[in-house]
C-alpha cells in the first residue's frame, strides 16, 4: 500500500518575548512523497508527527510507548474480525497514535508495523531483562515445578525479573531460567531457532503465539541472532541479506524469496518455512517448492539471499 502526498515544513512563529516558538501550522515546499503505509503511520485525520516533514495531516499525534502485556494481533482496523496484519509478543512495544473504542493505533517500535491493536493487552513499558529462548515457557505460580502452571510464554516474549532460585518472577507467575536467555545474548544460528518451530500451525499474521507465517518465522529466526529483519516478503527480499551469484551453491541459513513467500535453507536442498499448503513450519525439498509454484508463476524463485557472516 503505497500514498502520495505533499512534502511540508514546520513554520515557525514569533512568541511575545520577540523569539521564535514552534507553531502548529505547516506548509507545501515540496514534491510528493511515495510512503508505504504498512511501515508509515498516517491515516486521512491523523499521522505520527514523525512524518510532519513529509506528509500533509489534519492533525499529528506523537507516539505514547506501551507495552504488550500478552501477545496481541496487529489488525488492518480496529475489529477482532479484521484481518491481521502482524502480532505483538508478550514484552514487545507498541507506539500508540490514537485510542478509541478499545482500540490502539499505531506502530510495533521493533519493525515499525502500523495496525490496531485491542488496548486491552498493552500496559505500561518495562524494561526486559530477559527473553524466552525456548518455543514455549511455562508460567508457575510460584518458584517451583510442583506449583500450579498458570500460563506459557512464546519464544522471543520478553519479561522483567530477577533470577533467584532458578525462577525469574513475572507479574504473571514464575518462569524457569532455563526457559529463558539474557535480553542482548544472541543465538548463533537462525536455522536453528526457525526448526524450533516445527509443526507449529501456519497462521496468517502470526509471529509464534498459537501460529506463525512464512515472514514471521524468518523475522523472529533472525532476530534472535540479532538480525532485524522487516516484517514481509517483499521488504525482506529488499533489504535482508545480499543476492547470490545465478551459479552460487545454497547453503545453511540462505534466504530464498518466492512470490509472496519465504524461507530458509536447511542446508543445499532443504527448505523450512511456515505455510499454508502444509498449514504448518516444515522442511521439505526446495525442489518441491518449486515444482508447486511453477504452474502458477514464471518465476518460482525471486531471489536467493545470503546474509554473510551471520
Amino acid at each position: 500500500m503505497h500514498s502520495e502526498s505533499p512534502s511540508i515544513s514546520r513554520r515557525y512563529a514569533a512568541d511575545s518575548s520577540g523569539g521564535c516558538a514552534p507553531a502548529t501550522a505547516f506548509y507545501l515546499d515540496g514534491p510528493t512523497r511515495r510512503l508505504d503505509a504498512r511501515t508509515n503511520a498516517f491515516r486521512p485525520d491523523i499521522a505520527d508527527v514523525a512524518l510532519a516533514g513529509t506528509l500533509f495531516a489534519p492533525h499529528y499525534a506523537a507516539p505514547m510507548v506501551r507495552m504488550a502485556t500478552s501477545a496481541a494481533m496487529i489488525r488492518t482496523a480496529a475489529s477482532h474480525h479484521a484481518e491481521a496484519a502482524s502480532q505483538l509478543l508478550p514484552g514487545e512495544e507498541f507506539a500508540v497514535l490514537d485510542l478509541a473504542g478499545g482500540w490502539a493505533w499505531g506502530y510495533s517500535r521493533h519493525d515499525h508495523y502500523v495496525g490496531y491493536v485491542a488496548a486491552d493487552s498493552l500496559g505500561a513499558p518495562v524494561e526486559p531483562t530477559h527473553r524466552v529462548a525456548v518455543r514455549e515457557a511455562l508460567l508457575f505460580a510460584g518458584p517451583s515445578i510442583k506449583t500450579p502452571m498458570v500460563g506459557t510464554l512464546p519464544f522471543s516474549a520478553r519479561l522483567a525479573g530477577e533470577a533467584q532460585d532458578g525462577f525469574v518472577a513475572t507479574g504473571a507467575g514464575f518462569v524457569h531460567i532455563r526457559h529463558l536467555a539474557p535480553i542482548g545474548a544472541h543465538a548463533p544460528d537462525a536455522v536453528a531457532v526457525a526448526e524450533l518451530f516445527l509443526g507449529m500451525p501456519y497462521l496468517w499474521g502470526g509471529r509464534g503465539q498459537d501460529g506463525i507465517d512464512c515472514s514471521g518465522l524468518v523475522q523472529v529466526a533472525l532476530a534472535a541472532t540479532g538480525i532485524a529483519a522487516p516484517r514481509d516478503t517483499d521488504m525482506q527480499r529488499e533489504t535482508v541479506g545480499e543476492n547470490l551469484a545465478a551459479e552460487a551453491r545454497l547453503r545453511r541459513g540462505d534466504i530464498v524469496n518466492f512470490p509472496g513467500h519465504v524461507g530458509l535453507m536447511v542446508d543445499e536442498t532443504l527448505l523450512i518455512h511456515a505455510n499454508a499448503h502444509w498449514m504448518s513450519v516444515v522442511v521439505e525439498p526446495l525442489a518441491d517448492v518449486v515444482a508447486r509454484l511453477a504452474p502458477n508463476h514464471d518465476r518460482p524463485i525471486l531471489s536467493r539471499r545470503r546474509i554473510e557472516n551471520a
